[in-house]
Formats: C-alpha cells, sequence, structure tokens
C-alpha cells in the first residue's frame, strides 16, 4: 500500500474516553464499514490494572486496533495480558490478530465456536477482504479465544475483578456482557445500541429482550455500549434498545399472524419514533423482514 493510498484511506481518529478510574473505551463512528473508516464502527474498552491492561473486543480491522495499541501506550507502558470478547462479529473481532500477536490471551464464550469455525464467517471475511480493501487482506484471519466459558465466570486480573456474565442467545448465541462491580460499569456489547439502529438480523430478540432486563438488575453506573456513547443513566439507555425490540416484534407478530404480506406490513408502521436514528435506512427494513420471519416461526 502506497503512501497516497493510505492518506487517501485516513480513518477518524480513535481517542480513548474515560469512564471509570483506569477504565475507557473507544467509540466507532455510527456509519457501516467502509474503506474510509478501516471499519471502526465498533466500540472497544480497556481496564489498566496494577499489572497489566484488559482488552474488551477488539475492533473491526488491524489497522484500527494497531492505532487503539498506540493510544493505550500514550496511558500506560503496562502489557496487554487480555481480550475479552463480546462476541464474534467481524466488527468487534477483525483486529484481535494484533492484541494475540502481543501476547494477550483470548477469552469468549464457547457458543461463539460454531460462527467462528463456519461457512458464514469464512465467507464474510472473503467479501471483507474485498469490500473493505486495503485495511483487511490476505493477512486478516479469525483468532479463536485461548479460554472458552460456558456459563458466569469471574476472573479477577492485577486486583481488578471482572464478571463474565453469558447473556444469550440475543443479538448472537455467544453475547457476553463485563461488569466491573468496584467500578460499576458494565461492558455490554452489541446487547445496547445507542444513537443509531440496532442490527438485529437473525437474532433471538425474545432472548434478546430477556437478557436487557437481566441487565436492567445490575447496579451499574456506566454502560458502554458495542455501539454508540457511555451511557451514564444505564436504565434509561437499555430501555431504548428494548423498547425498540418489543415495538419490532409487536408490529410484525400482528402482521404475521394476520398473513399480512411483508412490504404492505411495513409500509403500514409508523416508524416516526426510530427513523431519525442513524443506520435506520439501512438496517431497520432488514431488521423487520427478520423479525416478521421469526414471528411466524414463534408461531407454529
Amino acid at each position: 500500500m502506497t503512501v497516497a493510498t493510505a492518506t487517501a484511506f485516513a480513518a477518524p481518529d480513535i481517542e480513548p474516553l474515560r469512564v471509570a478510574p483506569d477504565v475507557y473505551y473507544v467509540q466507532g463512528i455510527p456509519a457501516l464499514g467502509s474503506p474510509a473508516n478501516q471499519n471502526f464502527i465498533s466500540n472497544a474498552g480497556f481496564v489498566v490494572t496494577q499489572d497489566s491492561v484488559v482488552m474488551i473486543d477488539a475492533l473491526g480491522s488491524p489497522a484500527a486496533a494497531e492505532k487503539l495499541v498506540a493510544q493505550i501506550r500514550r496511558i500506560t507502558p503496562k502489557p496487554i495480558s487480555h481480550v475479552i470478547l463480546t462476541h464474534y462479529h467481524a466488527d468487534h473481532v477483525y483486529g484481535l490478530q494484533v492484541f494475540k500477536a502481543l501476547g494477550a490471551q483470548v477469552v469468549a464464550h464457547t457458543l461463539g465456536k460454531a460462527y467462528l469455525y463456519s461457512d458464514a464467517a469464512r465467507l464474510r471475511l472473503e467479501a471483507s477482504r474485498k469490500d473493505l480493501a486495503p485495511w483487511i487482506d490476505d493477512s486478516t484471519r479469525l483468532v479463536p479465544a485461548d479460554v472458552w466459558i460456558d456459563g458466569r465466570t469471574e476472573m479477577t486480573i492485577g486486583g481488578t475483578r471482572f464478571v463474565l456474565q453469558p447473556a444469550g442467545p440475543a443479538h448472537t448465541p455467544e453475547d457476553l456482557a463485563i461488569y466491573l462491580p468496584k467500578q460499576q460499569v458494565l461492558f455490554s456489547g452489541d446487547i445496547v445500541f445507542r444513537n443509531r439502529i440496532p442490527y438485529v438480523g437473525t437474532a433471538d430478540s425474545r432472548h434478546w429482550i430477556a437478557a436487557l432486563d437481566a441487565l436492567l438488575a445490575l447496579d451499574a453506573r456506566v454502560i458502554v455500549p458495542g455501539h454508540g456513547p457511555a451511557s451514564t443513566e444505564p436504565q434509561q439507555d437499555l430501555r431504548h434498545t428494548r423498547d425498540y425490540l418489543v415495538f419490532l416484534r409487536g408490529a410484525m407478530k400482528k402482521a404475521a399472524a394476520d398473513m399480512t404480506p411483508f412490504d404492505e406490513a411495513y409500509a403500514a408502521t409508523d416508524w416516526s419514533a426510530y427513523e431519525s436514528l442513524p443506520l435506520f435506512k439501512a438496517a431497520n427494513r432488514m431488521n423487520a423482514y427478520n423479525t416478521y420471519l421469526l414471528m411466524e416461526q414463534e408461531a407454529r
């Protein structure tokens, strides 16, 4: 890649934002992944413990991850010892190889194996090598976890307590929420979206709503979502994602029950509460269609 090419595709700044003592995150831009943004469209967090740095997710490209490492080095020289994944979607894991090369241990929910080794993940990476070039290329690879967990797990790293709480099946089967009890900070992954339309895809929205209800019971002071700014009003912002899912299911459930054709049902639904949000045009119709199919399945 030439210097001119690199300049033409300059990524947005990746700047750590502090949400508690020694707890930071970087906020991806509210857009679809593209060469112009280096697939920096999701959030990642990091916690500076007594002896190392613990990452939460790994960003959507090696280039973005390398920029994040440079920012961490401005804060602390401590080694990056762990990366805890909230789930295995591309925009959260394509930077993982950068942290693995630094010696970090990767931790994820065991249900992530099904996607990691699937044709869907392989085909998505092949497509990304074209659509997100030059930032995703033949050297970009999917990295398996070193430690797979299958239930609620507590880890103490460098004197800091991390509670890993399975929350799937919701956005994905392998969703993990990571809670720091002392700091009262919750990294929710894509169970929570802020200031943009959630990506529902083929998610299990019924269990997703239940997962949000469970997170509402935690005594979090700050929530760092998978996308969008951190929230200092966790109850309100958890409910925003929850309310969208409830609305989506309600509208599509009635249409499916009445056997109303999807196009007709979508056109008849009042989306005014959500249509001003970023990525509404890109995601909402697909969310509604997949939910319509899900409602048909649930009715059987």
